[in-house]
């Protein structure tokens, strides 16, 4: 079978993670979580104290930041100026900073040259939000991964460590909020391409959405 680049786009929650990690592996192809990239400079932008909304200076802090994946003997671990950032980037806080963040054009810009290297290659299954419609508009296949919000916040919040303060209503709003500042940004809104093929994973078994995957895969080569 031929080299291909693959794209799973979608909301919050709705699995991408978990599906694109497990496609890879079944295909023996690369996986790359570019949401990553947007929570390290989220997470960089906390540390460091920078207005999240002054676009100039967060695109500058972008432009500069080291963002590094590196294989783990579990797991790719994610390293952010040098750091290990794996889990840091997972936290609430992070992911809604994350979404005021991705909104900025500028740093849009700054992390698209990255994430088209990372895909140039081919053998790989990419991950986010906008790959199949900005990033990677030729891709050979692409998928838009979604569920109904009470399934994704559900998921979301069973997948938290223990002793979090946030309730599942909690996450349910805050997963409406980002969905809400996803879908209605200026620049790479979050939506299906029009090539792509839609998955609704509210009530799938994971094992059934990947076969579901495959099959559309092997019969596009």
């Amino acid at each position: 079978m031929k080299r291909l680049l693959i794209t799973i786009d979608g909301p919050a929650g709705a699995g991408k993670t978990t599906i694109s990690r497990l496609l890879s592996r079944r295909l023996g192809y690369a996986y790359l979580d570019t949401g990553a990239l947007y929570r390290g400079v989220a997470w960089a932008v906390h540390r460091g104290g920078v207005d999240p909304d002054d676009e100039a200076a967060v695109t500058a802090l972008c432009r500069k930041i080291d963002l590094k994946f590196v294989p783990g003997p579990d797991r790719t671990l994610f390293y952010v100026n040098g750091e290990d950032a794996t889990d840091a980037i997972r936290t609430p806080a992070v992911t809604m900073l994350s979404s005021r963040v991705s909104a900025h054009p500028g740093v849009r810009a700054c992390l698209l040259d990255r994430q088209r290297a990372m895909g140039r290659e081919k053998a790989v299954v990419v991950e986010g939000r906008d790959m199949g419609t900005v990033v990677f508009p030729e891709a050979d296949v692409k998928f838009f991964l979604t569920a109904s919000l009470e399934v994704r916040a559900a998921r979301r919040f069973a997948e938290m460590k223990t002793g979090t303060a946030q309730t599942l209503v909690d996450v349910t709003t805050d997963m409406q909020t980002r969905d809400r500042n996803d879908a209605s940004r200026a620049v790479a809104p979050l939506k299906p391409a029009d090539d792509a093929i839609l998955i609704d994973a509210s009530v799938m078994p994971v094992e059934t959405v990947i076969e579901r995957m495959l099959e559309h895969i092997h019969s596009s080569t």
